[in-house]
């Protein structure tokens, strides 16, 4: 079943979101990190399409949703979930599995926390809610900070809004760097080489730290309710270590892992066994 594309509107927001198989199956909510869009989702999306209704957006200033500038928008994690809230209710999505990776964990659980009883579990793909595990490039970024190095942080930003960055946060050590298709990196370096696109970006990075105090109130979330839990996570992530996912387990008893000798972006890599583990923890 090929995926379909479409475009919604939300708040006056134009909202681009992939989608595949039928809505008379169990539906799963596919969130995005940095710095790609649903298109990091393309391959699980076709391959899930026979057994699952699977939706996947762009959230405003990435992929193919409409971008405001930081003058007329406000890029937080705050204001992009409420934008994410807003597309499930305009999709009439009264309960999912929900799939996130890097940016999408912080506004995943923000919509899981608040609203619980739409979550049927939860998907984990490299996305951190302890302090465990925080990666080589993140513990780099807080020494920055810690440092008040200004300079140093923002040209290590604009690093991974480089190509080169791109390649590395893809190709990052893997021992089979041939099985990832460019078009991966080539269409994130597309996207942010737009007119006002790396604005955005570092609107976002600078907001990130917003998502550390709530660290107490998703683990909460994770204790109160016992979402079933699926750990995706690729070793070689340099964000997000292999500790950032094995700490679920301090809270969650219903949870299955899986670790892949892979990076960020490990589904360029490893979809088919992604899929399949998904299909085991679903059914």
């Amino acid at each position: 079943m090929k995926t379909k594309h479409h475009i919604i509107k939300v708040n006056g927001l134009s909202i681009f979101y992939r989608e595949s198989g039928k809505q008379n199956k169990e539906t799963l909510l596919l969130l995005h990190g940095f710095p790609s869009s649903s298109h990091m989702y393309r391959d699980i999306l076709e391959i899930l399409a026979n057994d699952y209704h699977v939706i996947a957006p762009d959230y405003p200033g990435f992929g193919f949703s409409e971008a405001p500038s930081v003058s007329e928008f406000e890029y937080s994690f705050d204001n992009i979930t409420t934008i994410m809230n807003q597309f499930i209710d305009e999709l009439n999505l009264k309960s999912f599995y929900l799939f996130v990776q890097d940016y999408g964990g912080p506004i995943g659980f923000r919509i899981a926390t608040a609203r619980p009883k739409l979550i049927k579990g939860l998907i984990i793909q490299n996305a951190n809610a302890y302090k465990e595990g925080l990666g080589e490039w993140a513990m780099k970024i807080g020494g920055y900070q810690q440092n008040n190095d200004l300079e140093g942080l923002n040209n290590f930003k604009d690093y991974l809004m480089s190509l080169d960055g791109l390649k590395e946060q893809y190709l990052n050590d893997l021992d089979h760097p041939a099985d990832i298709d460019p078009i991966g990196y080539l269409t994130d370096n597309a996207f942010l080489n737009r007119n006002g696109a790396k604005e955005i970006q570092t609107a976002l990075f600078f907001n990130y730290g917003t998502n550390f105090p709530k660290y107490p109130e998703w683990q909460n979330y994770f204790k109160e309710h016992q979402p079933k839990t699926l750990i995706i996570w690729g070793e070689k992530d340099k964000f997000f270590s292999k500790a950032g996912g094995e700490a679920y387990g301090k809270d969650l008893n219903n949870i299955t892992f899986h670790f892949y000798d892979g990076g960020h972006f490990l589904l360029d890599e490893y979809a088919n066994d992604v899929a399949q583990n998904i299909k085991k923890f679903i059914n």
